[in-house]
């Protein structure tokens, strides 16, 4: 995995809480503390947009299937459904009694999802008027603090040390015990695995239908945050962020550490987003936002 810096982008918004590319990568948003989200195309360092309209830091967000709507949520308790083109809130849903920490579309964009610190995860219909989730899922003990959504499961990580899986067909949960807080979950690309990282310093790779555990890879360090991993896109490598200003990169078979990309300063790498085609990855530390990739950016394209 040889990527290397492209691009550092100064976001202007305080600090930067999420960083998320749109559904065919030409586009991110960037989620601030100073209640605001950015669009911007960070191929070219171009700024795009600022959507306003939260109480307090915004705490997430993603873009829908077609890149016409956002959702969003934050510190203020609520979840927005933004039309991109305007700038403006299509609806404002305040039914969430703590901060709204992790949102997602489902396949469609017609429906949207909310994980919570006051351990719920709520449902909402974005076609309707309504103003109410049209379910919540109340299982969680703890903070949730991620959140996954395939056209038939719903998977959720909660601080109470346990995976959930929703199957939507056959109306089941199936519950995965950690043993440790789960600080964040993520799929594999091909959609067997979880990908685990606990508050003790461990990423967990665990079959999703038979829990077992398949790898585990240490090294990097989370500290009191939240750190984000993932998989790059063909599934050969395991990517974290760290409190020691970098990203760890592992194989995924082998365990070992293949490359750590090292930011600037001394500030945690939080938040990090996997190109869904190309070989970028955008990573987020204090103000700014990274665009790392094996390739140097074409200024003309």
């Amino acid at each position: 995995m040889d990527y290397r810096n492209l691009r550092t982008i100064s976001c202007n918004q305080g600090a930067v809480r999420k960083v998320r590319f749109n559904i065919d990568g030409m586009y991110c948003i960037t989620c601030g503390s100073d209640k605001s989200i950015k669009l911007w195309n960070p191929h070219k360092n171009l700024f795009l947009k600022t959507y306003s309209g939260h109480g307090n830091e915004v705490l997430d967000a993603c873009g829908s299937c077609d890149s016409s709507n956002l959702l969003s949520g934050g510190a203020d308790r609520s979840v927005i459904y933004w039309d991109v083109a305007t700038g403006k809130p299509l609806r404002r849903l305040r039914v969430h009694v703590s901060k709204v920490c992790c949102v997602k579309f489902n396949e469609e964009s017609t429906i949207g999802f909310s994980g919570s610190v006051d351990n719920s995860v709520m449902i909402w219909d974005l076609r309707s008027h309504n103003f109410q989730p049209i379910q919540i899922l109340k299982e969680a003990k703890d903070s949730i603090t991620s959140l996954h959504v395939t056209d038939f499961e719903i998977v959720t990580s909660s601080l109470d040390c346990r995976i959930r899986r929703y199957d939507i067909r056959a109306g089941s949960m199936y519950t995965d015990f950690i043993a440790e807080p789960v600080i964040w979950t993520s799929l594999t690309q091909d959609g067997q695995c979880y990908i685990i990282s606990t508050s003790n310093n461990r990423i967990l790779l665990l079959d999703k239908n038979t829990g077992e555990l398949l790898n585990e890879y240490s090294g990097h360090s989370t500290g009191d945050f939240h750190i984000e991993n993932a998989s790059d896109r063909r599934d050969r490598y395991i990517i974290s962020g760290s409190v020691d200003n970098a990203v760890y990169c592992w194989d995924l078979i082998g365990c070992k550490i293949v490359n750590k990309l090292i930011h600037d300063g001394k500030y945690a790498v939080h938040s990090l987003n996997v190109h869904p085609t190309g070989s970028y990855l955008m990573t987020a530390t204090q103000t700014a936002v990274h665009l790392w990739g094996e390739q140097q950016l074409d200024e003309d394209e």
